[in-house]
């Protein structure tokens, strides 16, 4: 025997029979045994776990696109009227010189007041002359606009001027058009005139990515009117909101309302809870659906393996070890689809922009998107090994060594 065997063979031999289990290359080898149905196995999970990263992507890239929306020390004053949505908003134009005039708190630097007159509005966008049209977000600004929003950065061109626009990172998505269209020097049309795009901002995933920014008087103009939708009001340090709440509570006459940039953003994650439980019940009944399908798979696998797994048996492992066996099979599979799905979700799925109500976000494959897509892959490898492999092991040692 030590002639035809190396004596560390022998010797692992005596251990595996000592601990009662199978040795860890049989499973890796059993794999290979079956290279079709190994590899039809392996593009199920991985399919299963991919889909399991987009939706978790998608959640993690509207709650991310929120969270970093706001400012802390921004107020945002519109209409009291309009509840929610400063789209339906309408407020004096002189509200901002109110402002300007009665906080002592506003920050400034260089003499420059942090106020941000603003009008808010969504409208249809034609990006060709003969194109039907998407309905896009139009933000009237001035240049005390970047003051507030510092998380928006100029990637080409300059500020606009009139007749002239800028456009998000995102505003493409938006409008479900192709980029190509959206370049410096190209025209879109809305609200009846032709503008040209002099510059691209991004945001750093902020909602503003899929806006259209025009400057404040220009728009006032084109769309005739006077008004404003909000003022964004940037506070100094050791000012509080409660001081432009009360300013607005004393002018009644104005009917405004003061609300914190971050406060109104974590409203807008309320208001979306519902997407997001959605998000995650298809999660659950795409893994759900998962399991199912590795029981399938795994029970056609155990059913031709029956003799074999008898035979097992019959050399004197016990059942435990090679129920063990199969489980390490499914999950040593389970696992490279999940590294699979990742790697996958990571080179062609993070970053894609998705069209929202709010206007555009992009799918986000973070630490903890990856985190839990591995953890369904596991779920899947185990939960969907154990059944099969409890229900080969009912066989008795003869009858599986009867079987065909």
């Amino acid at each position: 025997m030590g002639g035809l065997f190396p004596k560390s063979v022998f010797y692992e031999a005596q251990d595996v029979f000592r601990l009662g289990l199978l040795p860890w290359e049989y499973g890796i080898r059993n794999l290979f045994r079956r290279p079709a149905r190994s590899a039809l196995t392996l593009a199920a999970l991985t399919t299963v776990i991919l889909l399991v990263l987009v939706v978790v992507g998608f959640i993690r890239g509207l709650e991310s696109s929120l969270t970093v929306s706001g400012e802390p020390n921004v107020v945002l004053v519109y209409s009291i009227g309009a509840g929610a949505d400063i789209e339906n908003s309408a407020i004096p134009a002189r509200t901002a010189g109110l402002l300007s005039a009665n906080l002592d708190g506003i920050e400034q630097r260089f003499g420059v007041l942090h106020v941000s007159p603003e009008l808010y509005l969504g409208t249809k966008v034609q990006t060709a002359a003969d194109g039907p049209g998407m309905f896009g977000i139009v933000r009237g600004v001035t240049t005390a606009a970047p003051l507030l929003r510092r998380q928006v950065q100029m990637l080409e061109g300059d500020w606009p001027g009139t007749g002239e626009v800028l456009v998000g990172r995102l505003t493409a998505a938006k409008l479900g058009c192709d980029a190509q269209r959206l370049q410096i020097g190209e025209t879109i049309r809305f609200d009846g005139r032709e503008w040209k795009i002099r510059g691209r901002f991004t945001a750093g995933g902020a909602a503003f990515e899929s806006e259209i920014w025009a400057p404040l008087a220009d728009l006032q103009g084109t769309l005739k009117r006077q008004d404003l939708s909000l003022v964004a009001v940037g506070l100094a340090e050791g000012a509080l909101a409660a001081d432009v709440d009360l300013f607005c509570k004393e002018r009644y006459d104005l009917e405004l309302q003061a609300v914190s940039e971050t406060a109104y953003y974590a409203a807008l994650q309320k208001h979306y809870q519902p997407v997001r439980m959605l998000g995650w019940v298809v999660v659950l009944l795409v893994a759900g659906a998962g399991v199912f399908a590795g029981l399938n798979t795994m029970y056609g696998a155990v059913v031709g393996r029956v003799r074999e797994l008898s035979t097992l048996q019959a050399v004197g492992f016990r059942r435990r070890a090679i129920v063990i066996s199969l489980i390490q099979e499914a999950t040593l599979l389970s696992l490279t689809a999940s590294l699979l799905a990742a790697a996958l979700a990571l080179f062609l799925v993070n970053g894609i922009a998705v069209r929202f109500t709010m206007g555009a976000f992009a799918l986000r494959v973070d630490s903890l998107t990856i985190l839990i897509g591995c953890g369904t892959g596991l779920v899947l490898g185990l939960v969907g090994a154990i059944p099969p492999a409890i229900k080969a092991m009912r066989f008795t040692v003869v009858e599986g060594l009867k079987a065909i």
